[in-house]
């Protein structure tokens, strides 16, 4: 499979060490193309990642009809552009997270990819991850009773980053981080939310510095999610039940998954699969749903993706945060 990247910037580097890695150990895939608004910064990348072609332009390297798969690496704010661009020259994409800056962004991508009936996934890459059906195995095995709060955090010092705290950029701890810890509840509790509540700080731009998040769902379970651009946080998972607990190291990458009992007695420690960098499994995921002729990846699909970004919506809009693209 040919992919090709949209964006030279540390994300795209990220993936780029990905697809070295699947090769190295066979798979089918090839660092096809990389594009950036500037030849140069592509030319650069191609020829330090490995890339065979470089372009100046996503218009002149999305003609390339050597192209199988389009990774979108660009700021969250000109996702929905670019990802309309690959449609409508006929390219399957995997775009970065989060999918759009905002709902109805995503609607319109996702509503042109049916009309033409081309393939799009978010890389969401907690949502691919083997991790994930570990720990819901663990949880229906009924080792630590029966699920009921959720908490995690994920938070870096990054509120000095442009990308963060630039609104026109769709900036702020949310989009980048939040959208991890939300996905983190609807994984493991679903989607079935009867009420959100949330508290905020902001930054003197204008976007979210720090945020606290309630899910309260309808059979009385419910989930607290904290994600912050301020300081670094331990970014630790923790799912409670009536018999224990059980907790993950990291809700965005995690690599352990221990049980305690309602003693605080540890009852299993498992690690997590070693992986390349955790972006193989998005991919993966994408070439077999391509290869069976999905429009959709079943770990994250457009209704998910739909969910989650109206979720992020209705979260601004408690906090009176708008986008200049809004």
């Amino acid at each position: 499979m040919n992919i090709a990247i949209i964006g030279a910037g540390n994300i795209a580097g990220n993936m780029a060490r990905t697809l070295r890695g699947m090769k190295a150990r066979g798979q089918n895939v090839e660092l096809y193309a990389v594009a950036s608004r500037e030849l140069a910064k592509a030319q650069a990348f191609a020829e330090a990642e490995g890339f065979q072609k470089a372009y100046g332009s996503y218009e002149e390297m999305l003609k390339d009809d050597g192209i199988d798969l389009v990774y979108v690496a660009t700021p969250h704010s000109h996702h929905a552009e670019h990802m309309k661009l690959c449609l409508e020259h006929g390219r399957a994409i995997l775009c970065e997270k989060a999918f759009t800056g905002n709902a109805r962004q995503a609607e319109e991508v996702l509503a042109l990819a049916k009309e033409k009936g081309i393939f799009v996934a978010e890389a969401i890459w907690t949502r691919y991850m083997p991790w994930r059906q570990m720990v819901l195995e663990l949880l229906d095995s009924g080792i630590i009773g029966e699920p009921k709060v959720l908490t995690g955090n994920l938070a870096y010092s990054m509120e000095n980053k442009e990308r963060v705290y630039k609104p026109e950029l769709a900036g702020g701890a949310l989009l980048d981080l939040g959208v991890y810890t939300l996905n983190f509840a609807s994984m493991i509790f679903g989607d079935d939310v009867e009420r959100m509540e949330s508290t905020v700080q902001m930054m003197s731009s204008g976007v979210d510095l720090t945020e606290n998040i309630s899910l309260y769902y309808r059979d009385g379970r419910s989930a607290h999610v904290v994600s912050s651009a301020a300081a670094r946080m331990d970014r630790r998972g923790l799912v409670s039940g009536t018999e224990g607990y059980l907790t993950v190291n990291n809700v965005n990458n995690p690599t352990v998954i221990e049980v305690f009992d309602s003693n605080d007695q540890l009852l299993k420690h498992v690690e997590v699969p070693e992986q390349i960098t955790g972006f193989e499994y998005q991919v993966e995921a994408c070439m077999k749903a391509l290869a069976e002729g999905k429009l959709e990846c079943y770990e994250m699909p457009h209704s998910e993706i739909l969910y989650i970004m109206r979720q992020m919506d209705a979260l601004r809009a408690q906090w009176g945060m708008v986008y200049p693209f809004d």
